[in-house]
């Protein structure tokens, strides 16, 4: 077949992949926007003023609609302006969405091969460790100084997260219930060496340790919180994209993610693929700790992972486990952070309405058919295919 009849052939199967995206594209959008459907129905019911106006609703119907819609519009505008409305609600965005998409790629990477990581925050935690030690201890000249205390965060997260993949590949150990387990060692662990000398801080009897050297943190945006960490979080994605879809490895893995007995069939090495997916999954959460301990809270405490690694999942979700929805996806939930504490000053709306809207997205990820039911998106959306990775 000459090249023109092969370029004419490629065209169906290319709008045929474009067609696909922009439905579980649109799945995505779907349930965000479900979930801020309920989140307004909460802010309604929260508010005694308003469910007032609900009691003679019947009487006077205009009284109730007015008050919920200004309770809701002043809510989400609270957020909307805490999250975009200007150049540091901005840069804060950013600084809560980086860590996240770094993390949520490697919970992505794993979906790939079939695997659920649910060690994203273990694996944060043990980098975060990693490089909070090497800052704190070593003093070594600038640049080098950071360059090391990140690889010490790779490693170490790579290293946590392959244990998780050695278990499933050599004895077949289920990794949802190994990377859960993980967690909890790793966060004892940060809690324990906390309390000793080598990590606690002279002089200070409650579980901090002594500052990261200046050397050893990522330069910031002066007058923000916004630091270099960003620019590590996209070249993250591009190599994670680069490796799906560009490399031997990313097709075995992927391969393995759609049949695993299949890709056994062909020849593949099923065990290494689940291997090299753990490793690395855990390396990119650990550059997340990287991060956080370098880039943000520069001292380690027992709470240096917050949730991170946990929401991580619910972006990997949202993101449909490809590199650009999972940085998209970490965007989104890096506004709804960062917008949270400001529609909670304005308007007095609790914080955990953002948590109750991250569940509820969640929610609406794990029922494609529901969410492509109720705004009539035809196709099979990539649920599928984080359903192949439970199951695997």
């Amino acid at each position: 077949m000459s090249a023109p009849a092969e370029s004419e052939a490629s065209k169906p199967a290319l709008r045929g992949h474009v067609a696909q995206w922009l439905r579980e594209a649109a799945v995505s959008l779907a349930a965000v926007a479900l979930a801020l459907l309920v989140g307004a129905v909460l802010i309604v019911v929260s508010d005694a003023d308003v469910l007032a106006t609900w009691g003679y609703f019947f009487a006077y119907p205009p009284d109730a609609l007015q008050a919920s819609w200004s309770a809701v519009a002043d809510a989400y505008g609270a957020l909307l302006r805490g999250s975009l409305g200007g150049w540091r609600p901005l840069t804060e965005t950013l600084v809560q969405a980086t860590p996240l998409i770094c993390a949520g790629l490697g919970v992505s990477l794993a979906f790939r091969a079939g695997l659920f990581n649910i060690g994203a925050q273990g694996q944060l935690i043990v980098g975060a460790l990693c490089a909070g030690w090497v800052g704190f201890t070593l003093h070594l000249p600038p640049v080098v100084h950071l360059v090391v205390a990140i690889a010490a965060a790779v490693v170490g997260g790579a290293v946590w997260g392959g244990i998780a993949g050695v278990l499933k590949a050599r004895t077949g150990a289920h990794e949802v219930i190994v990377t859960i387990m993980l967690n909890y060692v790793g966060l004892y662990l940060l809690q324990w060496l906390l309390t000793t000398e080598p990590f606690q801080r002279p002089g200070r009897d409650d579980p901090i340790s002594p500052v990261v050297d200046p050397t050893a943190r990522f330069a910031r945006v002066p007058g923000t919180d916004l630091h270099l960490g960003v620019v590590l979080a996209v070249l993250a994605a591009i190599v994670v994209w680069w490796v799906l879809t560009r490399s031997t490895t990313g097709f075995q893995l992927r391969a393995v993610g759609a049949n695993s007995e299949a890709a056994r069939t062909a020849g593949m090495s099923v065990e290494r693929a689940y291997t090299v997916a753990m490793l690395g999954a855990g390396a990119l959460a650990g550059l997340a700790g990287a991060q956080q301990v370098l880039g943000t809270a520069h001292p380690l405490t027992d709470g240096i992972a917050g949730d991170v690694g946990f929401d991580a999942i619910t972006v990997a979700l949202l993101g449909r486990a490809s590199p650009a929805g999972t940085v998209v996806a970490g965007l989104v939930f890096g506004a709804l952070k960062a917008g949270g504490l400001q529609m909670q000053i304005q308007t007095q709306t609790p914080l955990t309405l953002t948590t109750v809207l991250q569940a509820t997205i969640v929610l609406f990820i794990a029922a494609p058919a529901l969410v492509r039911a109720l705004v009539r998106v035809r196709g099979q959306g990539a649920g599928s295919v984080l359903a192949k990775g439970w199951n695997a």
